[in-house]
């Protein structure tokens, strides 16, 4: 029997990847997206389900069938709009849960953050306290400790994972490495902060390589787990690193300011994945940069 998956949020960067590699993986894939994917990221072999996970009337009627595996992968990517941030991150994961906690599936896994941990001194085990700075880190902590307490009284077999910057080809533009990899195949000016902060850099088919391996860990039940690369990097060091790669770009540094809820500093302890997981990044940034550019310059 082939293994049925539904990756909720699977239109997005991180879930494209993850559908494009079950399918590779020989699974039977549904997607469930609010809108159609942009042609770049649609996959032909993948079903579509057209559904607002926060409405559960709809998570009833459209979603069909059996599934082994479900990643939530889905919410809301305007944080600064923070009702509909917390609604579609906290009601439409409650949902889901509530949903799949009267089927028989085999692992459900949330996507929360590493925003999370906010401004706690890194780096962040698993037990680091986690201080909240934005209704985005809310959502994912209200909805890890509702899973928690859904795997209590129903044994719901849910884990957690705590990505930091995943990157790579095929990501929106909004997003911080295409953003700088952009204007420097263009050679463009553009405006930066000053590039104090570190942070952790993870290429995406580390990431998949991750999911499919709590997926098929029948012992991990009821763990979180922080995804990340393990080492940070100074971001003012990456974009001079991006501008060699491209040869080109002109920042502005300093000229965008710090957000009042940004940390300096953001990286993960990776040993809990290391060992329980069996996962280890593979892909370095020198590797995950050239792979990253060679696609965006292939748009322009």
């Amino acid at each position: 029997m082939k293994k049925k998956i539904l990756i909720v949020g699977g239109s997005g960067f991180i879930g494209y990847h993850l559908a494009k590699e079950a399918i590779k993986k020989k699974y039977i894939v549904s997607i469930v997206s609010k809108n159609q994917p942009p042609k770049k990221r649609y996959l032909k072999k993948a079903k579509y389900i057209y559904c607002d996970i926060t409405k559960k009337k709809q998570l009833d009627k459209k979603i069909k069938g059996i599934f082994d595996y479900i990643v939530n992968l889905a919410g809301y990517v305007n944080h600064k709009e923070k009702k509909k941030t917390y609604n579609s991150h906290f009601n439409g994961c409650k949902n889901l849960a509530d949903y799949f906690a009267e089927k028989k599936i085999k692992s459900f896994l949330q996507i929360g953050s590493a925003a999370e941990y906010g401004h706690s001194k890194a780096p962040h085990s698993e037990l680091t306290k986690c201080d909240i700075k934005s209704s985005y880190a809310k959502a994912k902590f209200d909805a890890q400790k509702y899973l928690y307490q859904l795997h209590k009284k129903k044994k719901f077999p849910y884990n957690v994972f705590r990505f930091y910057q995943v990157y790579g080809p095929k990501q929106e533009l909004n997003r911080f490495i295409p953003i700088v990899v952009f204007n420097c195949l263009k050679n463009k000016k553009f405006p930066s902060s000053t590039g104090v902060q570190n942070r952790d850099f993870l290429y995406i088919d580390d990431a998949i390589n991750a999911i499919f391996k709590v997926l098929n860990n029948k012992k991990s039940i009821n763990q979180i787990y922080n995804i990340g690369f393990g080492k940070p990097l100074n971001v003012k060091y990456l974009i001079l690193k991006i501008i060699n790669l491209c040869k080109g770009g002109k920042p502005s540094f300093g000229e965008i300011k710090l957000r009042k809820d940004e940390s300096i500093s953001s990286f993960p302890k990776i040993n809990k994945a290391k060992t329980k997981l069996g996962w280890r990044p593979k892909i370095n940034i020198e590797i995950g940069l050239k792979k990253t550019i060679k696609y965006f310059r292939s748009q322009i």
